[in-house]
């Protein structure tokens, strides 16, 4: 029997998720081939020449949410790592003021993930690349929020402690 297995890793920014994704892909553990939402994040603020702000967030956000419905869709079977899911929208709207969209809402529903690991931060994060830029205090709201989304959503997070990568992917693996 070859059943589907939907398993997201996600956080706050700079939890470290590219260096535990880049590590389960190593390993041949099917995987997101990014994050998408930063990846529409630097389609939008090349069109608009600037960072997103809150009244470009519905635009932004519809874009991701139907992204992450395609490639939740695409997969049929196998265990598959999601990097973050529909309820990471809950939180991220939650930061800019916002409520979620019925779409995102309706979506979360109808759209389910079996196991929810959240990675604590990281004590020191610096990526010059990165394009959702965050202060540290910034940082941490978003997180909780994003872990209140997937609790207000019926989902039991399991928290993956910071570590080293092998570490955590360890801890993952004997989780699922």
């Amino acid at each position: 029997m070859n059943t589907l297995t939907r398993i997201v890793i996600t956080g706050g920014p700079s939890v470290g998720k590219r260096q535990v994704f880049d590590e389960l892909k190593r390993i041949d553990y099917n995987c997101s081939r990014g994050e998408i939402a930063r990846e529409i994040y630097r389609i939008h603020k090349e069109r608009l020449g600037r960072h997103l702000q809150v009244g470009d967030r519905r635009d932004y956000s519809l874009d991701v949410l139907n992204e992450l419905i395609r490639e939740y869709t695409e997969h049929k079977h196998g265990v598959y790592f999601y990097n973050r899911a529909l309820p990471d929208g809950v939180g991220w709207e939650r930061f800019f003021g916002l409520e979620p969209v019925q779409e995102l809402t309706r979506a979360i529903s109808a759209y389910r993930y079996n196991t929810v690991f959240i990675l604590d931060p990281v004590e020191k994060f610096e990526d010059e690349t990165d394009v959702v830029w965050a202060n540290l205090r910034e940082g941490a709201r978003v997180h909780q929020l994003i872990i209140q989304g997937y609790i207000d959503h019926g989902y039991q997070p399991i928290f993956v402690p910071m570590d080293f990568v092998e570490k955590r992917i360890n801890f993952i693996l004997s989780n699922i």
